[in-house]
């Protein structure tokens, strides 16, 4: 059975994290350490790092050398599956909620991405259309034009189209995936999912039943144009800690329904601008960077909501230097700065008060700029028949060649 946060009411936990709400008392700050015992996750450690490397000859990603996927479920069986031989699949998702996607969204596509590449493996992405109609009031309408507003951000990371197929829930539930969400939900009491969720009786059914929907992704047999005849391929799944209690539930049933349980590699939250206070809010377009942000924009929300971990004055920082573990750009550098002796290099020299917040920001600025304006040109390339052509069911003869 698969370790679940049932023990307690999500009143009595120290810190809340769902799909749909992450909270920690106090500080506000998620304890990871806590979090993983309260999953029953693996921490990631050094050696899957070096596993990676030695099996892709590729040099592993920073999300990867710097922590940010941070936790895992059998990621160990993925590896020696693959040393064997044996090929796998990826399936990650996103939630199309709002018309543009921030930082902290991309961070699990653009790991995906690389895992895609280095592992030559296919991908399935899930757009939760449905979860979203659900969950924000949004019309179907809407939250189906929104689903193909965010597939073009997803397509400007750079996804093989060869071995890539991105689904809205409204347009492919059906057929064999809809048959694996009934023989998951007859395997979940009401109970269970209570546990699981946190669902309570103001709750509408139609969330109570939306859990299978995100679950059979992670099934072959749920694409018979892509895996007929596959149903014992591994499923490797990247996404952020709030997805694991979906991943608890169906790798609970998986094997009653005689398919494996999905791996999952998990990501720590990225921090909003005004501090580690969980995740940012969609709510507040100063608590993050978004895609479709200018570089005014990127340099204003920077120097005047950018938490800082520096002194409050220079004679001050010179003595003290800046507390790395709370300073937002620090932290937004630590993901995106690809130069590991750059890196190592400020943290020596901000720390000890060498350097100053404005140069950090300075840098800062340029990384987030530059990484603004080549996804926002790869998202203007992308056209409606590319959105199309990905979205396509079709099969994917060289996925994994």
């Amino acid at each position: 059975m698969e370790k679940e946060n049932e023990t307690k009411t999500e009143q009595e936990q120290d810190q809340v994290v769902n799909p749909w709400e992450v909270s920690a008392k106090g500080t506000g700050k998620i304890d990871y350490d806590k979090l993983i015992d309260q999953f029953g996750c693996q921490r990631l450690d050094q050696s899957f790092v070096d596993r990676v490397f030695r099996l892709t000859s590729r040099s592993p990603h920073i999300f990867l050398r710097r922590n940010v996927f941070f936790a895992h479920r059998d990621f160990n069986e993925i590896l020696d599956a693959y040393e064997r031989g044996e090929k796998f699949y990826l399936y990650t998702g996103r939630g199309p909620s709002s018309e543009a996607l921030h930082l902290g969204h991309l961070v699990p596509f653009m790991f995906t991405k690389y895992l895609q590449e280095a592992f030559k493996v296919p991908l399935v992405i899930q757009l939760t259309d449905d979860e979203k109609c659900m969950w924000k009031n949004l019309t179907v309408e809407e939250s189906k034009r929104l689903a193909r507003e965010n597939a073009k951000d997803i397509i400007a990371c750079g996804f093989d189209i060869s071995r890539t197929f991105i689904f809205s829930d409204f347009d492919y539930v059906g057929g064999a995936f809809y048959e694996n969400m009934v023989k998951v939900a007859k395997c979940v009491t009401y109970n269970k999912v209570v546990g699981i969720f946190g669902f309570t009786g103001e709750d509408h059914i139609g969330k109570i039943s939306f859990p299978p929907v995100q679950a059979v992704p992670s099934f072959p047999s749920s694409f018979p144009h892509l895996f007929s005849g596959k149903d014992k391929l591994r499923c490797l799944i990247p996404c952020a800690i709030d997805q694991d209690p979906y991943f608890r539930m169906t790798r609970d049933v998986a094997p009653r329904l005689g398919y494996n349980k999905p791996a999952l590699i998990e990501s720590l939250f990225f921090p909003a601008l005004q501090g580690e206070t969980g995740k940012m809010s969609a709510s507040d377009a100063n608590s993050a960077i978004y895609v479709t942000d200018s570089q005014k924009d990127i340099k204003n929300k920077v120097n005047r909501y950018a938490f800082s971990g520096g002194q409050d004055s220079v004679e001050n920082h010179r003595k003290y230097g800046a507390n790395l573990e709370v300073d937002i750009p620090f932290k937004y550098l630590s993901f995106f700065l690809e130069d590991d002796e750059e890196l190592e290099h400020i943290r020596k020299e901000y720390g000890s008060g060498r350097m100053l917040t404005g140069e950090v920001k300075k840098r800062l600025i340029d990384i987030l700029s530059e990484l603004v304006e080549r996804h926002r040109a790869a998202r203007a390339a992308v056209t409606d028949e590319m959105v199309d052509a990905f979205m396509a069911v079709r099969p994917l003869p060289n996925m994994f060649n």
